[in-house]
C-alpha cells in the first residue's frame, strides 16, 4: 500500500505540492494570508473555484474569530501556537473543520468541494466543506408515478437521499455504512438495512461482495448491480430500482439492503426476487380489493407479452386445428397474398416496434411521444397496404407492447425483449410443443437463480405458504405485520 505523502512544516513546499499537483486546473485558487503581532505568521487557502460558495477569506475570519472568541482575546496575539492547540484539541468553532493529517487526504478535500487552509510552521491542515454546485431539486418521480402517494423522488446529492430516508424512518437500528471507491472517480457509496430485520448471512454475503466494487470506476449504481450480481449471463434482472423514498423505506422494512451512490438518484434495492417486479408502490396505498386486481392484470399482462407471438407464430404454422373456424378463415382472408411467413412477418414487426420504442425514447421529449405513436399507425397502415403484414399481426405485435408497458418493473421488460426472438425461433421450429420446452428451460433456470444467494422465485420455490398472500394478491392492510413488531425475526 502507497504511504501517503505528509504535509510540510514549510509552507512554501506545501504550496509548491498543491501548484504541481493541480497543475493546469483553471479554476485552481490560492490565497495567501497573514495573521498574528505584526502579521508574522504566514497561512494559504485553496479551493476549486467551481465548486465552493463563500470563496477567499469567509472560513479564514472564522478560523481566527474562533480563538479570539474562545482562547486569546485580540487577533493580533493570535500565535501559530494557538492555532495548533486550538484545532487540534478541538476546540469550540462557528464553523466544521475537519483537521487533515497528511497531503494525499488535503488535495481529496479540495478535490470535492473544500476550503483547505494550511499553516507555516504546521503539519497539519483545515479543511471546511462549501461545496456549491447547482443541483436538481426534489420533484415527483420520472419513472416511477402514482395517482395516489408521496410524489418524491431522489435526487443525485448521496446526503439529500440519504435525508429523504432517515426522515421516513426515524429508528437507531437503522444502519447506513458508507465507503468510497478507490478508482480515479473516488465516488460516495452508502447502504442501509435495518438492524434485526435484515438476514445476517444476505448481510454479510453484500458487504463481502461490496468490497470488490472499491477497486472499481462507479458513475452509477448500475455499475454495483453489474459487479456484484449472481448471474452475469441471465436475462432477468437480480436486484430492483427505485427512484422513490418510501419504495426504499418499505424495502428496508421487508429486510432489504438499499444501496446509493453519489451522483445518481436511482437506489438498489438487494436481493430482488422475480415475484417483486409485479409490485408497485401504489398497491398499498389503494385498498386491497383494487390492488391484487391490478396485480393479476399486471402477472397477466407478464405472460402476454413473453408468449403472445409465439402462440400465435405456433398455432397459425402448426396447430390450425385448435383455431375456431370462423377465426380461422378470417386469419387465412388476411394473411392471403402475404409474401413472408408468419415468423418472419413476427420477427420484422417485432424490431421496427423495438425501432419505434428506442426511438422515442432517445428523442427529446416534446416530440418522442408523438413519433412513436405517429410512426406506429403510419407504419402498421402501411405494411398492411403494402400486403408485407396481416392486420392480426400488427394487432399481436401492438398487445405485445402495450402489455410489457403494464409491468411496473422496466429491468424485467427488458428480459421479455430479450427471449421473444429465441421463443419465436423454437415456436416456429416445433410449434406448441417448442413454447412448451423453451418455458421449461426458462423456469429450470428461474429456480436455479439466486439474488444475493437468496432463491430468486422465492417465496414459490421454495415454497412458503404464509408469504404467497402477499403475492399474486394484495394482502389485506389489517394483517400486515407493523415494523415495530418483532424486530429481530429473520425472513424465512
Amino acid at each position: 500500500m502507497k504511504k501517503p505523502i505528509e504535509i510540510s512544516q514549510s509552507l512554501s513546499d506545501n504550496q509548491k505540492k498543491i501548484e504541481a499537483t493541480l497543475s493546469n486546473c483553471h479554476d485552481l485558487r490560492i490565497y495567501s494570508w497573514q495573521y498574528g503581532p505584526e502579521l508574522k505568521y504566514r497561512a494559504f487557502s485553496v479551493y476549486l473555484e467551481s465548486l465552493v460558495q463563500n470563496k477567499q477569506t469567509n472560513y479564514m475570519k472564522a478560523s481566527m474569530q474562533d480563538l479570539v472568541t474562545h482562547e486569546v482575546g485580540p487577533v493580533t496575539d493570535i500565535t501559530v501556537e494557538d492555532v495548533i492547540t486550538f484545532f487540534e484539541h478541538h476546540g469550540v468553532s462557528d464553523q466544521n473543520a475537519l483537521l487533515v493529517e497528511n497531503f494525499d487526504n488535503a488535495v481529496t478535500k479540495i478535490m470535492s468541494g473544500h476550503i483547505v487552509i494550511f499553516f507555516d510552521q504546521w503539519e497539519k491542515a483545515l479543511a471546511y466543506n462549501d461545496l456549491s454546485v447547482n443541483k436538481r431539486q426534489v420533484t415527483e418521480p420520472a419513472t416511477e408515478s402514482v395517482v395516489k402517494g408521496p410524489r418524491e423522488s431522489t435526487i443525485e446529492q448521496l446526503d439529500i437521499n440519504i435525508g429523504l430516508l432517515r426522515i421516513r424512518l426515524q429508528n437507531p437500528r437503522f444502519k447506513i455504512e458508507k465507503l468510497k471507491t478507490g478508482g480515479e472517480t473516488q465516488t460516495e457509496i452508502a447502504f442501509g438495512y435495518l438492524e434485526g430485520k435484515v438476514d445476517q448471512e444476505t448481510l454479510s454475503e453484500f458487504k463481502r461482495r461490496i468490497n470488490y466494487v472499491k477497486e472499481s470506476e462507479i458513475l452509477e449504481t448500475g455499475y454495483i448491480e453489474q459487479l456484484i450480481e449472481d448471474s452475469k449471463a441471465s436475462p432477468f434482472p437480480q436486484y430492483r430500482y427505485t427512484e422513490r423514498p418510501d419504495v426504499a423505506i418499505a424495502a428496508i422494512l421487508q429486510g432489504k439492503i438499499v444501496v446509493l451512490v453519489q451522483g445518481t438518484g436511482s437506489i438498489l434495492i438487494c436481493p430482488g426476487l422475480f415475484t417483486e417486479f409485479f409490485q408497485a408502490s401504489e398497491d398499498y396505498y389503494q385498498r386491497s380489493i383494487f390492488s391484487s386486481l391490478v396485480r393479476l392484470i399486471r402477472i397477466i399482462s407478464f405472460y402476454i407479452a413473453f408468449t403472445l407471438p409465439s402462440v400465435y407464430i405456433a398455432l397459425t404454422t402448426f396447430h390450425s386445428e385448435l383455431i375456431p373456424t370462423n377465426l380461422l378463415m378470417s386469419i387465412i382472408d388476411t394473411r392471403e397474398g402475404l409474401p413472408l411467413p408468419a415468423f418472419l412477418e413476427a420477427v420484422i414487426m417485432v424490431f421496427f416496434f423495438e425501432l419505434l420504442r428506442e426511438a422515442g425514447i432517445r428523442l427529446p421529449q416534446p416530440i418522442g411521444s408523438a413519433i412513436s405513436i405517429v410512426g406506429a399507425l403510419i407504419i402498421g397502415d402501411a405494411a398492411i397496404s403494402a400486403h408485407i403484414t396481416s392486420p392480426l399481426m400488427v394487432i399481436v405485435v401492438a398487445l405485445t407492447g402495450i402489455a410489457s408497458f403494464a409491468i411496473p418493473q422496466y429491468d424485467i421488460a427488458i428480459a421479455i425483449r430479450i427471449l421473444q426472438l429465441p421463443m419465436m425461433i423454437f415456436a416456429a421450429t416445433l410449434g406448441g410443443f417448442g413454447i412448451m420446452i423453451f418455458l421449461l428451460i426458462i423456469f429450470l433456470h428461474l429456480t436455479n437463480l439466486r439474488s444475493l444467494g437468496q432463491p430468486y422465485l422465492s417465496p414459490l420455490a421454495p415454497l412458503k405458504p404464509k408469504q404467497l398472500l402477499d403475492v399474486f394478491m394484495r394482502k389485506p392492510q389489517k394483517w400486515m405485520e407493523s415494523p415495530n413488531q418483532n424486530p429481530k425475526r429473520k425472513l424465512d
